[in-house]
């Protein structure tokens, strides 16, 4: 083989490997656009309004977004709000900042369904004059017994023959409010026969008397999703309606609608499989029993995977575009393990942030003979993993902060902690031994008493003995005074998500506020969002809502260690 032929079947096995490596969705738009299908991309997220996002709509949004991005395209933000009943203003501009936090850039296409609410009414009015559309009189209840099953075909609504000009007439009419909510229904005629139940006369228009957020009390009709979803893509010029698997029995539906209004250019969709995350709660039903029976504080409470929650906890975009990325996209449902998104958030914070000591658990330590008064500014790196971050001054005193379980009266074997006799070295300052305790009146240990060696200052090199163990402190003159939250599942997750009766089997630990915890002064300037690592504590937070400078309130984002492993 020559030179050249190497070549050429090395580019071929490149090739070959980049198209087995990219996803469904992409090589369906490359088909596309190697065909002339299309001659661009265009996507969109279309969310409803009626509650926050949670993980499973990261997803989505970074997916269409990342699509747009690739081919050099445009991606739409669409709220889908055709049902005034549920939706509010609030979670319209929630989900804005949730899509802007995530970096998905819109530009200036930020749509409503309710943009174009008389396009869908002149398309349904078109419908009625091409004989694909009637108004029927039947109830919810009828028009579903009307439907049949999935072994018995439906029954013709009894007013699918009215002619052309009534249902003209009667369609006019339910728009100028003439009748009551569901007193009528505006249906397509497709078949009632059809083995695709969604095809079996959809209702594409109800009557409800209800102010919309958006166009307030013009409209006291509605068009139904299915029918306002396709012209929404269509008349954006959307060319992948990328959508959750669900809707795959629904895509006739899309197809028909967008090819009996005869728009040019119709829109493709495709389904992918949804995420689902073990041992969470992110059906908005079940978040907003939550907030309303006040078991969690809001739809940011950082026990919730919502958006909102996640980045109040302190998890970051970046580490939720990782864990997305490591899902991948998929024709398959499947489950995803949580601790895999704890994996991504530690692996993208552990160079990132400065580890700082703060005391959770505090108890005094006094160094005998450590002048009084005297007071050593130590220098402390931030991140050992990166010395880009630099370091900081760290103040030593003569009475410092420890946490209460690295002193033992009476320690197991293998404690190599502080005990009666036991040196270890402070934190990037000195070896201590400890000498006793001080008890109070119910035994508590109030101050635990040692000696320091001036020779072992961290950084002098001193090498003459090694000790085991190293624990963290603050200084007690120089300590800031902070509330701390440590957060597990809110979920039991050895019962399960769901009881019997459908209700949460809920965890009644899932939040520990710990209310007089010490930090080092250089917290002082820590604001709502930042991050940082306690030494040997977790990834922690400043809590945007309740947090103020002159009272810091740290969310634990997660723990530092887990036995999670990536799946290979």
């Amino acid at each position: 083989m020559s030179e050249k032929e190497k070549v050429a079947e090395e580019i071929s096995e490149d090739k070959g490997e980049e198209k087995a490596s990219r996803n469904f969705i992409e090589q369906i738009i490359d088909k596309d656009l190697a065909e002339g299908v299309y001659d661009t991309v265009h996507t969109r997220f279309p969310p409803e309004p009626n509650g926050y996002l949670h993980i499973g709509h990261a997803k989505s949004i970074l997916l269409n977004y990342g699509l747009a991005r690739e081919y050099g395209g445009k991606f739409n933000m669409r709220f889908d709000d055709t049902n005034p009943t549920k939706e509010k203003t609030e979670f319209v501009e929630s989900i804005k900042a949730d899509i802007q936090w995530l970096g998905a850039d819109w530009e200036d296409r930020l749509f409503f369904a309710s943009d174009y609410f008389e396009q869908m009414y002149e398309g349904a009015v078109k419908l009625i004059k091409k004989g694909k559309a009637y108004v029927s009189d039947l109830s919810a209840d009828q028009i579903r017994e009307y439907r049949g099953t999935l072994t018995e075909p439906g029954r013709d609504d009894p007013s699918c023959g009215r002619s052309v000009e009534e249902n003209l007439k009667l369609f006019e009419e339910m728009r100028a409010g003439k009748y009551a909510d569901g007193e009528k229904v505006l249906r397509a005629r497709i078949d009632m026969a059809s083995p695709n139940m969604n095809m079996r006369d959809p209702v594409i228009y109800r009557v409800a008397h209800m102010t919309h957020h958006n166009t307030g009390d013009k409209w006291c009709i509605y068009p139904m999703y299915d029918f306002a979803h396709p012209i929404e893509d269509a008349i954006e010029g959307i060319t992948h309606s990328i959508c959750t698997l669900e809707f795959e029995d629904h895509r006739p539906l899309y197809d028909w609608v967008v090819r009996e209004l005869e728009y040019p250019h119709p829109p493709r969709q495709i389904e992918f499989a949804k995420m689902y995350l073990t041992n969470v709660v992110t059906g908005k039903r079940y978040i907003k029993k939550l907030v309303e029976d006040g078991i969690v504080d809001g739809w940011d409470d950082p026990r919730l995977v919502t958006i909102a929650a996640l980045r109040r906890r302190g998890f970051t975009p970046e580490s939720i575009k990782m864990f997305v990325d490591l899902c991948g996209v998929s024709k398959s449902n499947s489950s995803v393990d949580y601790a895999m998104l704890e994996y991504c958030i530690r692996e993208d914070l552990k160079a990132k942030k400065p580890r700082m000591m703060a005391v959770l658990d505090p108890v005094k330590l006094i160094i005998d003979n450590y002048p009084a008064g005297q007071v050593e500014w130590l220098d402390a790196p931030n991140n050992l993993e990166n010395e880009a971050l630099g370091s900081r001054p760290l103040p030593f005193s003569r009475e410092l902060y420890i946490e209460r379980e690295d002193f033992m009266e009476v320690p197991p074997k293998k404690y190599f902690r502080l005990f009666p006799g036991n040196e270890v070295r402070l934190m990037n300052a000195y070896f201590v031994t400890c000498t006793g305790c001080v008890k109070d009146e119910n035994g508590k240990v109030v101050e635990v008493h040692c000696t320091y060696d001036p020779e072992t200052r961290s950084g002098s090199g001193f090498n003459a003995r090694k000790v085991k163990g190293t624990i963290h402190w603050v200084s007690a003159a120089h300590a800031i005074t902070a509330r701390v939250r440590l957060y597990e599942n809110i979920i039991d997750e050895e019962k399960g998500v769901y009881n019997e009766d459908g209700s949460l089997n809920l965890n009644p630990d899932s939040l520990t506020v710990l209310e007089h915890c010490y930090l080092e002064p250089a917290f002082a300037k820590a604001k709502a969002y930042d991050s940082f690592q306690f030494v040997r504590q977790g990834f922690f937070c400043v809590d945007a809502r309740d947090s103020r400078p002159d009272a810091l309130v740290f969310n634990r984002i997660v723990s530092l260690k887990s036995s999670y492993t990536l799946p290979k």
